[in-house]
């Protein structure tokens, strides 16, 4: 391995990846399509959709996206910390 991975950039990395998702998740609520996808993902699987989404609420949906992001950041901070400890030259 070359060099050792930068904590903060992975960090970043995983926090926009999973608050990215969330945010595009918070967005299909919004547009109203969420509850038919979510019903059709659990069809594919051979599931009866047992949830109902509930309406969009904007300060729910930003908790969401930050609350992800942070969670996002850590694991990949850890994960270079891990990489860096176990991925020596």
């Amino acid at each position: 391995m070359k060099g050792k991975a930068n904590n903060n950039t992975w960090g970043l990395i995983c926090g926009i990846f999973l608050g990215g998702f969330h945010l595009v998740w918070a967005l299909l609520i919004a547009a109203g399509v969420a509850q038919a996808l979510i019903d059709w993902i659990f069809k594919l699987h051979m599931i009866r959709p047992p949830y109902v989404i509930a309406p969009f609420d904007a300060l729910l949906a930003l908790m969401l996206v930050v609350v992800t992001f942070v969670i996002g950041y850590i694991m990949g901070w850890v994960l270079a910390a891990i990489c860096n400890a176990f991925c020596k030259k």
